[in-house]
């Protein structure tokens, strides 16, 4: 017989049939009712075992986590809490589970911290909470494809082995094949890469942008989806050393084509997820909920997760510029009570606390800046009139600050050149990206979303790295 997942069995019971179900046991009670998950769903099977039907040996293997096989009739329920319940007929221990391993794991039957449950990333996904963050992130990615394939983009797979450095950073992963007792050196006493696999330095990629651009500029409109990585020596709560972006970039797009694009696309992955995904979204929300009970009242959430998805869709997104947003913080209470850590002022890279400020008390609404200092901004965006500010925009949310960044981009070669003097970068590094604005260079604008900083917005999570199956931070690279 067919196995028959437990989401669909749930979706659309079919009482009176007989069915065959196969998934990892959640509890075992009084020897008779048997709560089993298959991961296609957060809800279990309630599956009722007649005990003096079955012989004692296969009901001691029973155990939590175990894996077994079921093959019964679907009736209704005779208790509540589920509409259905499976009668076993037949029973299969597919792989058992020693009660006293179990203890010492995550899948112990009780209330874990999230930290235990990072230091066992290769069982955490059998919890409730990371099944549904899981199932989530997966609908995410599915939701990204889906927006950017019906609007006619182009899936572009760029390098994760690059010579440049698109941010201008420089805290970038090396790598070579070099012997690292004993590499090849140059006369001044550096290590001569040429003798190394690619004949020259490269690293792990921090952005797939610059080689979108390229392909934006003949196929139109493209996005990347890709993993990329940054060697900075942070172990907060929001950063990871290896994560996931995407990165759309469109040829003849402005910065308020790309402004309006920006949040058709955000709105549309919240929407997604509560359209496909209530039964996760709603544990998560609950938990939150309950979490937020236990804090003291200045320190909890103003809106539910659920409330906050609906606060993107519902809710048009508040445009203003950078240098607006210096005057709005300044002139706040807030400022003048002197309640924001870090200080105000036109030039300023604005902290979390200050765009949190802006989306959650000023405007009550998600807030797109624009237009920011050239100094604070990348190289590569387009520079404004003014001389001083570069057609930049950051998109801001509730709880979480910036999730986005884009700007429109430099197309204008003799300013680009300018801008790589003032970054002290290379032309020469960089020549292939110069060489596209020679051959009819036209305005094209982008923008990028890291992708766990979505998955922590639309799951309440906290901590990136539980929104991420295998994280990597500095002295962590285990599993």
């Amino acid at each position: 017989m067919k196995r028959v997942k437990i989401v669909d069995v749930l979706n659309q019971p079919q009482v009176g049939q007989e069915i065959l179900i196969k998934g990892w046991v959640r509890a075992f009670r009084s020897n008779r009712f048997i709560q089993i998950n298959d991961g296609s769903t957060i809800n279990t099977l309630q599956a009722v075992v007649d005990f003096e039907k079955f012989d004692e040996a296969i009901l001691k293997k029973i155990t939590t986590a175990a894996a077994v096989g079921l093959k019964g009739i679907l009736i209704e329920s005779q208790g509540s809490g589920q509409a259905v319940e499976l009668q076993v007929t037949e029973i299969e221990i597919i792989g058992e589970a020693n009660p006293d391993d179990v203890q010492r794991t995550v899948m112990q039957p009780k209330k874990h911290s999230l930290e235990f449950l990072r230091e066992q990333a290769h069982l955490r996904f059998r919890t409730n909470v990371f099944g549904a963050v899981f199932r989530i992130r997966h609908a995410v990615a599915y939701s990204i494809h889906k927006y950017f394939n019906d609007k006619g983009f182009f899936y572009l797979h760029t390098p994760i082995i690059t010579g440049s450095d698109a941010e201008g950073a420089g805290e970038m992963f090396r790598v070579t094949n070099l012997d690292p007792k004993n590499p090849p050196l140059n006369e001044d006493g550096t290590v001569n890469y040429k003798e190394d696999f690619f004949g020259k330095a490269v690293n792990l990629t921090v952005s797939g942008q610059l080689e979108a651009e390229l392909a934006a500029l003949a196929l139109g409109q493209v996005y990347t989806f890709g993993p990329t990585f940054r060697a900075e020596n942070s172990n907060t709560s929001r950063h990871l050393a290896e994560f996931w972006m995407i990165e759309p970039e469109v040829a003849f797009n402005d910065l308020l084509d790309n402004m309006n694009l920006t949040e058709d696309f955000l709105k549309y992955i919240c929407q997604y997820v509560m359209d496909n995904c209530a039964d996760d979204l709603s544990f998560l929300n609950d938990r939150e909920v309950q979490e937020q009970a236990q804090k003291p009242q200045n320190e909890r959430n103003e809106l539910t997760l659920i409330e906050r998805l609906k606060f993107v869709v519902n809710n048009e997104f508040k445009r203003l510029t950078y240098t607006e947003a210096i005057d709005v913080l300044q002139n706040s209470n807030h400022y003048k009570k002197k309640k924001f850590q870090y200080e105000v002022s036109w030039g300023i890279d604005l902290q979390s606390e200050h765009e949190r400020y802006l989306v959650e008390k000023e405007f009550k609404c998600p807030v797109i800046l624009t237009n920011y200092p050239a100094e604070i901004k990348a190289f590569y965006m387009r520079q404004n009139d003014d001389g001083k500010t570069v057609a930049a925009m950051d998109v801001l949310f509730p709880g979480i600050g910036e999730i986005v960044g884009g700007s429109q981009r430099e197309e204008r070669m003799d300013i680009l050149k300018k801008k790589c003097a003032d970054f002290n970068i290379d032309e020469e590094e960089l020549w292939w990206y110069m060489d596209t604005r020679k051959f009819g260079s036209v305005p094209h604008a982008g923008f990028g979303l890291g992708f766990e900083r979505m998955i922590m917005f639309v799951t309440g999570m906290t901590n990136i790295r539980d929104v991420i199956p295998f994280p990597r931070t500095p002295q962590n690279a285990e599993f």
